[in-house]
């Protein structure tokens, strides 16, 4: 129901929206079943896990340096590739294509570049005022018990980032001691890989 609201509203303007531009390329894709060449299975065939950044270069960048087609591996993506909980959303994807999926291996790939070794989180909270979140929701919510500066806060070396990832990764109580958890830092120019742990080595 909801979808076609959606597109009576699509064809009903003038002006072309990211969404409408969307939904026509859609249209098309479906119609002319090019969707057929991705088939596959929800299990991936090279039974890894990868958790990389957000960043727009690294969208078809990473999966080419890596030999990675459709159906290889579960991504999961984060700002810098953070996992910053253990019992965050991140990590319970992990533990769910573990148990579930059939993955056996974990790579946690920063790069180097990345805007959270830049984030500032007074300005991030600044912005966020600017863009009309009221201080007091702000003030709320530091009173409730979230420190906000500290949740919103980047890195200051990839390198180390990736390293803390694969430490929450690993010593988590829930994940079996036979998943690998490897640690590598990508090149956004070159896709060129730097192993900052190998997860076949054991402490």
């Amino acid at each position: 129901m909801g979808f076609v609201i959606i597109k009576k509203i699509h064809k009903c303007g003038d002006n072309m929206t990211l969404l409408s531009e969307i939904l026509d390329y859609n249209e098309a894709f479906v119609r002319k079943k090019e969707y057929l060449e991705y088939s596959t299975d929800k299990f991936p065939d090279k039974r890894m896990i990868i958790i990389s950044c957000m960043d727009t270069r690294l969208v078809e960048l990473l999966p080419k340096s890596m030999n990675i087609r459709n159906g290889d591996v579960k991504f999961i993506k984060t700002a810098g590739a953070v996992v910053s909980h253990p019992f965050g959303s991140v990590m319970r994807s992990v533990l769910v294509a573990a148990y579930e999926l059939k993955a056996d291996e974990v790579f946690v790939i920063g790069h180097y570049d990345c805007g959270m070794s830049a984030i500032n989180a007074d300005v991030l909270l600044e912005k966020m005022t600017n863009r009309g979140i009221s201080k007091e929701t702000i003030s709320t919510l530091e009173n409730s018990g979230i420190h906000l500066k500290h949740w919103l806060r980047g890195f200051d070396n990839v390198a180390d980032s990736v390293q803390n990832s694969v430490s929450i990764i690993k010593n988590h109580p829930l994940l079996p001691k036979d998943v690998a958890i490897h640690g590598l830092v990508i090149s956004p120019q070159t896709g060129k890989l730097d192993v900052i742990v190998d997860g076949y080595k054991q402490d």
